[in-house]
């Protein structure tokens, strides 16, 4: 890492700092965040000439404390008229943001797209960014290292800049910070950033975030994340050979969905998920026995996050390798059969009061299209537009959950995909649902407008993006 001054214009950046070991293209994009100049436009002299994305400082002789010389031009809103049509880019950029519908795409800063697509995916998420609003400085405990604050308050401050901005954001801050944190997200082959699994980054971030978020909520509701992803789930432990049997319960944050020959859609690899073999000691035995561990939902998150299981250990070729087996998913999923017997009954008086409101909604023909599912998935069809969990408005976690109840049935909210044959290869996209409904396509710097019924196409059986990780918020109704 070394330290440069940077002239452009009348201005002179002082302390910039350039990591060596990234490619120029992440030094242009630090720049522009301090100048508004796009990367594309900057023409920075060096030994040489002029500075090019992928060239290699150690052949460029830039040394700790050079100054130097950037020329280009800065994106600039066009003033409009004083009277007239205001168009879109007349506006102020916050303006704009609402205007378009949707937040700002990330630059990828070298095999980041993995990193891109699950903040996006987690950006969408309105109760999240609320909770880290209220988190702040003041609000570290001592229970918290300092990684993990300064991770949180990064994320915090990087979905603030989604929100505000038109033009692409460099997370550079961010992605410093999380290889700080997890070192593995900052391993190198032939001097260049790895590409990096999107679970294991959405899992660790997630990680981090609660335990920073669970400090600083109210008494009501301590730990945000949990209530925001959690899922609890009570098993029953049972040997078939000394007839042994116990259960447990325990909380996890994301569904797996097991795939094989048999799975073809989203519920029958979430049965064969929550279905596992375990082997351990056995006291009436005296020695190690195979259990049946069978597990059952008994608390619903409000964002249910399904993992698809697509990625294996294959030794010869040492490497993540790809199931790419179709699996089909609902853009309306109804859990109820893989919940247990108490929370069926407590599900079992809001589900009828949603199938009165829905039937009042769609009139007559209602009663009989809610009666034929379009898929296995779905046990219920929603009314167009509330999409969003009765379009109510974001509150605190704490005060919707005392405010609404849940249903059992959830809409899908985001998707992020993988293209590739390796988990450690290929390329991720996210695909969120707007407030509005449309949905948006984030491939890296690049949001793309895209349509509902092709969002459900993304699931598999061919080297097209398919489905690794969806997301679904509850759809819930006033208590």
């Amino acid at each position: 890492m070394i330290t440069v001054s940077v002239k452009w214009q009348k201005e002179m950046f002082k302390d910039v700092e350039i990591d060596t070991s990234q490619p120029p293209y992440v030094f242009k994009c630090q720049l522009y965040d301090l100048t508004g100049v796009p990367p594309e436009r900057q023409k920075i002299m060096v030994k040489g000439g002029l500075l090019k994305d992928d060239a290699d400082w150690s052949t460029l002789g830039v040394k700790e404390g050079q100054k130097l010389m950037m020329m280009g031009t800065a994106d600039e809103i066009i003033k409009a008229p004083e009277k007239g049509p205001v168009f879109m880019e007349d506006l102020p950029e916050e303006e704009q943001v609402v205007a378009l519908g949707h937040s700002a795409g990330l630059f990828n800063l070298g095999n980041t797209c993995y990193m891109n697509s699950t903040l996006q995916c987690l950006h969408s998420v309105p109760e999240l960014k609320s909770a880290l609003i209220k988190y702040s400085h003041s609000g570290k405990s001592n229970d918290v290292d300092q990684s993990s604050h300064m991770l949180a308050i990064a994320t915090r401050d990087l979905f603030n800049e989604l929100d505000k901005s038109v033009k692409p954001v460099a997370p550079m801050q961010f992605w410093m910070l999380l290889r700080k944190k997890y070192p593995q997200f900052g391993q190198l082959h032939n001097g260049v950033f790895m590409q990096q699994d999107a679970e294991e980054c959405w899992t660790q971030l997630l990680y981090t975030l609660s335990q920073s978020l669970k400090t600083t909520g109210s008494s009501e509701n301590p730990d945000t994340v949990k209530a925001l992803f959690g899922i609890e789930l009570v098993s029953r432990v049972h040997c078939q050979e000394s007839g042994e049997e116990s259960s447990e319960a325990e909380s996890v944050y994301s569904l797996k969905c097991h795939i094989s020959q048999e799975v073809n859609h989203l519920h029958e690899g979430l049965k064969h998920g929550l279905k596992s073999e375990l082997e351990k000691a056995s006291p009436s035995l005296g020695r190690s026995a195979i259990y049946l561990k069978e597990s059952r939902i008994d608390g619903l998150p409000r964002y249910l996050t399904i993992q698809f299981v697509r990625f294996f250990w294959k030794r010869e070729s040492n490497q993540k390798a790809k199931i790419l087996r179709k699996v089909d998913y609902p853009l309306e999923l109804d859990v109820y059969d893989l919940c247990s017997d108490d929370l069926r009954g407590k599900l079992e008086a809001p589900r009828q009061r949603l199938r009165d409101e829905e039937g009042k909604k769609l009139g007559l023909k209602a009663s009989k299209d809610g009666s034929s599912s379009k898929d296995n998935d779905v046990k219920m069809s929603n009314a167009e537009g509330s999409s969003n969990g009765s379009g109510e408005p974001s509150m605190a976690t704490s005060q919707e959950d005392s405010e609404t109840q849940m249903t059992g049935i959830y809409d899908l909210v985001a998707v992020l995909t993988h293209k590739g044959r390796s988990a450690d290869s290929g390329h991720y996209v996210g695909w969120v649902k707007q407030e509005s409904g449309k949905w948006i396509e984030y491939d890296d710097d690049s949001p793309i407008a895209q349509r509902e019924e092709d969002i459900t196409k993304l699931s598999g059986g061919g080297d097209w993006h398919m489905a690794y990780i969806c997301m679904y918020k509850a759809r819930t109704i006033p208590m």
